[in-house]
């Protein structure tokens, strides 16, 4: 199958099993993959045991990580790959600071933002998966990540709303919206072949798409 899209993103919530899509994706189609190094964040663990104090340093170490990862890759031609695919997009900053910072550093969080996304290319295709966040949490349980522990519903539904606020706001590439809570993509390969068939072979307009499979 030759693709059309050149530069993909697969977003999603905590557990929407994005790295695992994006990775089999990059496998069957020969893709350069971008995966989110996020492990390696020593304000991880930390914001999960104690988010009040520090959310803004977390966002902050994210939103140069993501930067400097995304203009490093995407800046660097692979002419054995047919297209790049990453698990994540730069706007996931934005949304996840909305949803742990308070209003005066969120508001000085969005400015430094926009004067580094401005710098950044935008992609062929956004792919979100949607998952309820009942699922979700059966799934970071599953994975058993310990700093993940404490991840609550309402957290996860906050992000939810955060990434929806943002598919309003950006009609300059498609966003397509997919509900995966009742597939299994990870370990279905019948669901897998579903899936990505929707990605692939869809017509798909700027702005927010949704996908009902």
């Amino acid at each position: 199958m030759e693709l059309i899209n050149k530069y993909i993103i697969i977003e999603g919530n905590i557990g929407a099993g994005k790295t695992s899509l994006a990775t089999k994706m990059s496998e069957q189609y020969n893709g350069k993959i971008i995966l989110e190094q996020f492990h390696d964040n020593p304000f991880l663990p930390k914001f999960y045991s104690n988010p009040e104090r520090y959310s803004f340093s977390l966002e902050l170490s994210f939103l140069a990580a993501r930067y400097k990862q995304l203009n490093d890759e995407i800046s660097s031609i692979d002419l054995f790959k047919t297209f790049t695919i990453a698990d994540y997009y730069f706007v996931k900053s934005l949304v996840f600071a909305r949803s742990t910072l308070g209003e005066d550093e969120f508001n000085l969080f969005r400015q430094l933002f926009q004067i580094i996304y401005q710098q950044l290319p935008l992609p062929d295709l956004y792919v979100y998966l949607h998952s309820k966040p009942e699922r979700l949490l059966q799934n970071i349980a599953q994975r058993g990540r310990a700093y993940e522990k404490s991840i609550t519903m309402e957290y996860l539904t906050q992000i939810q709303k955060s990434y929806f606020s943002f598919f309003k706001s950006e009609s300059r590439f498609p966003i397509v919206a997919i509900d995966t809570s009742a597939i299994d993509f990870v370990n279905n390969v019948a669901d897998y072949h579903m899936l990505t068939e929707a990605i692939l072979n869809g017509e798909f307009n700027n702005g927010l798409n949704w996908v009902v499979l």
